[in-house]
């Protein structure tokens, strides 16, 4: 089952246990809701906060979508983490992303299972046809195979750009907690081995972990000990997760990322709408947080709702130098040092043979795929 269907399940599942029994969303069959998840429940806690005052308040004092559009369009925005290569939904949405200046999507679909094989190839497609708009990820492999080896070096020798968003622990997501691929920690299956490949290619790789604390956020911390080349994007770190937890590792781990999920924080009940408790932690590691709307996961409003929460984050942040490396320049930044691959400058010097023309040398990956997109040789 897909990411998307399994996230439909749950939630009319969790619809029917609510409509019996009369609890409230944050009281059943949410990781809010597991005594494993202290975090959320430190959120939940704070008095001063309900989701009627603080939505009515920000309505009153902010700025709507359209004027943040308008102040900060012109940072190139690009969604860090995007599932809409399932049941490419990505078709529907590219007016949605031209509206509201998205320059860049991350885009994958399916995570950790058999089906992932096959949005891995709607993502590649949809960056043939649009290489200005898409960075295309993957996700389908099995870890426990030694064969995915092969796998990620073809993938990559391809021309995608990351490997996510991949379930590296999961134990409370409806979506992910059963998904026939995951892995049990970041340490399990050949993980070590995909860290040591996918450092050769200066490729990141997007691990989803829940609960984010206790025995998995361990072995995360061993994963970055012991791959210090290695690339690591946290997804959705903000996710049931403090902003001490998140200093203290990104001060301890200068090859973690951070992918903040947005609306979470912004519009999610569970998130404590609180974003501004996040402010300094990011202005603390300005080079190293990227926004993503995890196409919208859980928010009332879908994945036009999580652009929103992007651009209220921005403006949280006070600063037009943090608010440009947030919204665009450290992701774009990992995706510009990629080199290009063999296979990419093998196909390119045959197009250049074919053509006449000439592409220079010392082509990055992301040059050398535009050139094969456009030319129709990806």
């Amino acid at each position: 089952m897909g990411y998307y269907k399994s996230f439909v399940a749950a939630v009319s599942a969790c619809c029917m246990v609510l409509a019996a029994t009369g609890c409230t969303a944050g009281q059943a069959g949410s990781p809010a809701a597991t005594e494993a998840s202290p975090t959320t429940e430190s959120v939940a806690a704070e008095p001063a906060v309900t989701p009627e005052n603080t939505a009515g308040q920000r309505s009153m004092e902010q700025p709507d979508l359209a004027q943040l559009v308008d102040t900060y369009g012109n940072l190139g925005l690009v969604d860090a983490h995007n599932h809409d290569a399932s049941g490419k939904q990505f078709q529907r949405m590219e007016e949605s992303w031209a509206k509201y200046k998205m320059r860049n999507v991350v885009l994958f679909g399916d995570v950790s299972e058999r089906s992932a094989v096959l949005t891995d190839s709607y993502s590649w497609h949809a960056y043939q046809s649009n290489p200005d708009l898409y960075i295309p990820y993957f996700s389908g492999f099995d870890l426990h195979d030694p064969e995915c080896l092969k796998v990620i070096k073809d993938n990559l020798e391809q021309g995608y750009f990351g490997l996510g968003e991949i379930a590296a622990a999961s134990t409370y997501s409806p979506a992910l907690a059963h998904v026939e691929w995951k892995a049990d920690s970041p340490m399990d299956g050949y993980f070590p081995e995909i860290y040591d490949l996918i450092a050769e290619y200066k490729a990141p790789i997007l691990l989803h972990i829940d609960p984010p604390n206790g025995e998995p956020v361990a072995k995360l911390e061993q994963a970055l000990s012991e791959h210090p080349d290695t690339i690591f994007i946290f997804a959705h770190i903000n996710a049931y997760n403090t902003p001490e937890e998140i200093d203290r590792l990104m001060g301890r781990y200068p090859n973690l990322y951070a992918d903040f999920f947005a609306g979470f924080s912004v519009y999610n009940p569970e998130g404590g709408l609180q974003p501004e408790r996040f402010i300094p932690v990011i202005h603390k590691y300005p080079d190293r947080f990227m926004l993503s709307t995890d196409s919208g996961y859980g928010l009332e409003g879908g994945e036009v709702r999580a652009i929103e929460a992007m651009y209220r984050m921005l403006d949280l942040l006070g600063d037009p130098e943090t608010a440009q490396m947030i919204a665009r320049d450290n992701l774009m930044g990992l995706i510009h040092a990629q080199p290009a691959t063999e296979t990419q400058l093998k196909a390119v010097s045959e197009l250049e043979k074919s053509t006449g023309k000439s592409y220079g040398d010392n082509l990055s990956k992301l040059e050398a795929g535009k050139i094969l997109a456009q030319a129709g040789k990806g």
